[in-house]
């Protein structure tokens, strides 16, 4: 299993990034997708999860109402809308999957990671 993250990048606070997870490898359609963030000094947290079959997702409080997961099956791609972007937000932004149909908000149980993405929000 292979996961490519991209659409990092330097804005500034109160604007928006999308972030992709294009994933590879998968030998069921069974399976979510997690993206969890870490930003510089902390630990890794969850951000959002979404199931690829059903489409059920999942927030940290800390991005609901601002942060969207999506995803395209077809390109087997997932997809972080992130508006109104804050400075707690800069982080080094991961997609993690599991081979497991439902979300869970612990990275313990996500056995595959991408390489991840940096997202610098500047005040």
């Amino acid at each position: 299993v292979q996961l490519v993250e991209s659409g990092g990048g330097l804005v500034q606070s109160g604007a928006s990034l999308r972030l992709s997870c294009v994933a590879s490898g998968f030998t069921s359609d069974y399976y979510a997708i997690g993206w969890f963030r870490q930003a510089p000094g902390k630990g890794r947290e969850g951000v959002s999860c979404i199931t690829v079959q059903e489409g059920v997702t999942r927030y940290a409080d800390s991005v609901k109402g601002r942060f969207t997961i999506s995803r395209d099956n077809a390109k087997r791609t997932v997809y972080l809308q992130m508006n109104s972007l804050k400075s707690e937000d800069t982080a080094v932004y991961y997609c993690a999957t599991r081979d497991d149909p439902d979300c869970s908000d612990s990275e313990e149980d996500y056995p595959y990671w991408g390489q991840g993405t940096r997202v610098t929000v500047a005040s």
